[in-house]
């Protein structure tokens, strides 16, 4: 059994169609017909039911098929991990993040440390990072959980948690230096990111586990921008503290009672080879968030 007739075999597989497969492989039908068909006979079974030029996979093929994708699979991760051991090709670090904080901070330490190591980054919606690291277009996703997918792996590399934010004249503000119980805010205006982010579905069943259902006057989908929306007493908000904008005596940051956290996560394919590149990212994301833990106490308040 070759190489090339497991590449051949996949091709095939997905296509169940001889002309279509030997087009996109860049070689003549009669070549991909004769290399199947070597493959068939180390085997031992046929692989395909066959109609003219139009092929089905049987139940020997469909037995076959994942099988020989994971071998293919293994041997192209197995390549990656010996030329990054041989540093025959320059490494590049690609990100898909559903949040971006933290994340400058992380990049800027990254870049210092690796300052001729490419960085690509592109923001998106949980759902389409899922797919960018399922088609290996990216290394890492950074999100917070729920993560859907059972193929990928994560590591929660921060308890991040959610603080209400007050314009500091607001009476909720006055004097408070106790966490603020949610209920509190059952008749309040609040402005906030749109429904489907994170932090959005947390703080929405936190207030209705308390008994009301939260008031929007204001929904957007830039969080780094809601800050400046409480400053100018439009409402009152919830922002997470790893995302608190830069120190402002317009704003009351106070815990909540109960109080609310996000679980703040790397997440990678499984199985995948994770090259040395990407390996000193996660170092460098680790030694934030543990530098950020030592540091700062989000449950403090800050009015």
């Amino acid at each position: 059994m070759e190489l090339l007739q497991l590449q051949y075999f996949i091709r095939v597989a997905h296509l169940e169609h001889m002309t279509e497969a030997a087009e996109s492989l860049y070689v003549t039908q009669s070549s991909l017909s004769k290399t199947i068909q070597r493959l068939e006979q180390s085997i031992g079974v046929e692989l395909f039911d066959r109609i003219g030029k139009k092929l089905k996979l049987n139940a020997y093929g469909q037995a076959f098929l994942p099988r020989a994708e994971k071998a293919l699979f293994e041997l192209e991760q197995g390549q990656q991990q010996l030329l990054d051991m041989s540093k025959l090709r320059q490494q590049s670090i690609r990100l898909a993040v559903t949040n971006a904080s933290t994340l400058p901070q992380i990049l800027h330490t990254f870049r210092e440390r690796y300052p001729h190591t490419p960085l690509h980054v592109q923001m998106c919606a949980t759902e389409e990072m899922e797919q960018l690291l399922q088609s290996d277009e990216v290394d890492f996703g950074f999100a917070s959980l729920p993560i859907n997918d059972e193929r990928l792996d994560y590591e929660i590399v921060c308890d991040d948690p959610i603080l209400i934010a007050i314009p500091r004249q607001h009476r909720l503000a006055q004097h408070r230096t106790e966490p603020l119980p949610l209920i509190e805010l059952a008749d309040e205006k609040l402005v906030g990111v749109k429904k489907g982010y994170h932090t959005r579905d947390l703080v929405d069943q936190a207030c209705q586990n308390a008994g009301f259902v939260p008031q929007y006057i204001f929904e957007g989908n830039e969080p780094a921008r809601l800050g400046a929306f409480i400053e100018a007493g439009i409402g009152i908000g919830f922002i997470p503290a790893s995302g608190i904008p830069a120190a402002s005596d317009q704003l009351c940051l106070v815990a909540s009672e109960p109080p609310l956290f996000r679980q703040i996560v790397l997440v990678w394919q499984r199985d995948k080879y994770i090259s040395a590149a990407a390996q000193e990212f996660r170092k460098v994301v680790h030694e934030h968030f543990d530098r950020l833990a030592k540091k700062s106490d989000f449950n403090k308040n800050n009015c």
